[in-house]
């Protein structure tokens, strides 16, 4: 393998790496804006529900599993709408606890 090949190679891997590392962000939510459910448009929602896994899958306009994200504080004056909880979050302990729990 030649350097060409080996710089070629390296690059393509950073890329990569750098792709992956930025999907996960996407799925984590938008600083700043919240999920709106039950009015999504038709092939315009967010992420997936119950019955299917993708964004752009919604088969109907204003589904309640259907949600968007919208500006803080907008989806409460929204006829129709509904803030979709967000999951919770693992609850971890402080480390000085785990060590006295040991």
């Amino acid at each position: 393998m030649n350097k060409t090949q080996m710089s070629k190679i390296a690059a393509a891997s950073i890329l990569a790496t750098a792709l992956i590392s930025s999907a996960g962000v996407a799925h984590a939510g938008k600083q700043g804006f919240e999920k709106c459910s039950g009015i999504a448009k038709a092939g315009m929602n967010d992420c997936g529900t119950s019955t299917h896994g993708c964004a752009g899958f919604a088969e109907s306009d204003g589904h309640v599993e259907e949600w968007i994200y919208v500006p803080e504080g907008t989806c409460e004056k929204i006829v129709g709408a509904a803030l979709k909880e967000a999951a919770p979050q693992p609850v971890s302990e402080p480390a000085e606890e785990v060590m006295e729990q040991s």
